[in-house]
């Protein structure tokens, strides 16, 4: 095998992005037509910046034949740094577009666990369409959680129930919506749709553990109506809207679910479904989309909250499908 040492190299001389991106090229397609080709240019100007590369390094990184390219121990050993460089660029360019806007690039977005399960997998099939080059990457947490990252610069932005009440964060309001009550079968508030919160006075009301939101919204809701039975000292309690509805389908209670996401976790034997009259004005939350006022992003999370908002009306029709039915079930 020919020596990979072609000279003394310059201690001075640092790759440009098109002669690292030549190597990689080469040795990623092990050929320098097809990377001349995916490149661009022509094979002489290839040859040249490969050249050029290896001369500034003193070291061989691809071997010349007339039948295959063949990269060399050296290459080898390099080829991962120059690929990581290149990424590490294009991450770099990525994040610069999605700051100044266009929605291009890493975008880190928060939910929590009540609203991702129901509106991800729709609001991710919808923004390709409207933002191709923006990559979200999802984060599941609790509010306070998701409202702390976000103001120290983890987040972009976090879709959560009631404003984020932090300074410097501002609050896009995106949809209102309605709680369901779900019980078990033959409860006697079965498919009524004239609850008052009154109601829920003499339920055994199941919550989800501390830190969610949803358990504060129930709690303020039965507090609103002066519900004599303390809710917040129920022994029974879970970290997902799942494990909550097979607790009611199981017997121990009854509780109160988003109708986002009635068709996802209710439409099961063992449940009956009411609702309120009044709708998410007598029992319900608004949800935001929250970002830091310093990032100048405005327009950006509005076209994401137009999505959002899309999104939901879609999970309630889905929802309403399945209330309907139980509404009407004699």
């Amino acid at each position: 095998m020919k020596s990979t040492f072609i000279g003394m190299a310059n201690r001075e001389y640092r790759p440009t992005v098109s002669q690292l991106r030549t190597f990689v090229t080469i040795a990623e397609n092990g050929h320098f037509g097809t990377a001349a080709h995916r490149l661009g240019i022509s094979q002489p100007s290839l040859s040249q910046a490969l050249a050029a590369l290896e001369q500034g390094l003193g070291v061989q990184l691809i071997e010349r034949s007339t039948r295959r390219v063949i990269v060399t121990p050296v290459g080898t050993a390099l080829l991962p740094y120059a690929q990581a460089t290149l990424d590490s660029l294009d991450a770099f360019v990525s994040h610069a577009r999605g700051v100044k806007g266009g929605l291009a690039g890493p975008m880190n977005l928060g939910m929590i666990p009540t609203i991702a399960p129901f509106l991800l997998p729709d609001l991710l099939r919808r923004l390709p369409s409207v933002a191709p080059d923006l990559r979200p990457q999802i984060v599941e947490e609790k509010t306070d959680d998701l409202t702390d990252s976000l103001k120290h610069g983890g987040l972009d932005a976090a879709v959560i129930a009631g404003q984020a009440g932090v300074t410097g964060i501002e609050s896009l309001h995106v949809y209102d919506e309605e709680f369901v009550l779900v019980m078990p079968s033959g409860h006697p508030l079965a498919r009524r749709s004239d609850l008052t919160v009154a109601d829920l006075d003499d339920l055994d009301l199941l919550l989800l553990d501390d830190g969610h939101c949803l358990r504060d919204q129930v709690l303020d809701l039965c507090r609103s109506a002066y519900v004599g039975r303390d809710a917040a000292q129920a022994v029974t309690r879970a970290a997902s809207l799942t494990t909550i509805v097979q607790c009611v389908i199981g017997g121990l209670g009854c509780t109160l679910v988003p109708i986002s996401a009635v068709a996802a976790e209710c439409d099961h034997p063992g449940l009956d479904l009411a609702t309120f009259s009044g709708g998410a004005g007598t029992a319900g939350r608004s949800v935001y989309l929250c970002y830091r006022s310093s990032s100048g992003r405005a327009e950006d999370f509005g076209a994401i909250s137009a999505t959002l908002s899309t999104s939901f009306a879609d999970a309630v029709v889905a929802g309403r499908a399945v209330l309907g039915k139980a509404l009407t079930r004699g």
